[in-house]
Formats: structure tokens, sequence, C-alpha cells
């Protein structure tokens, strides 16, 4: 897009949300944002992205003893 296809595509959405409202809007299109790419990057609904360690396998669990390697 160039910018004149943006600056009428921000004239429609002036035109169609009025300026009062724009503001709740951003927010909100920003909270989406946020919340998608959290989902994403498999944050979860809480967020922080604390992840639990990966388990450690007990001696002789590993798959080169079943091999016989």
């Amino acid at each position: 897009m160039g910018i004149a296809e943006l600056l009428a595509v921000l004239f429609i959405v002036l035109l169609f949300f009025g300026a009062s409202r724009l503001p709740a809007l951003g927010e909100g299109l920003g909270k989406a944002l946020r919340g998608l790419r959290s989902a994403v990057n498999g944050e979860g609904v809480g967020g922080g992205g604390a992840k639990a360690p990966p388990r450690e396998l007990p001696p002789g669990d590993d798959d080169t003893e079943r091999d016989g390697r």
C-alpha cells in the first residue's frame, strides 16, 4: 500500500467511527494483538512466559539402551 491508500483508509475510518472513538478502538486493537502474540508464543492467558522445566528421564529409560547400541 502506498501513502495515498493509507491516508484514504485512515480518512474513511475517521468518518465511520468518529474522532472520539478512535482511542478506544486503538486500545482494543492493541489488546487483541498482544493476546494473539502471546497465544502464538505459547505463553497462555496469564502471560509472563514461565514454563515448567523439562523432565529428566530416570537412568536406563533412553532409546539407546533399547536399541542395543
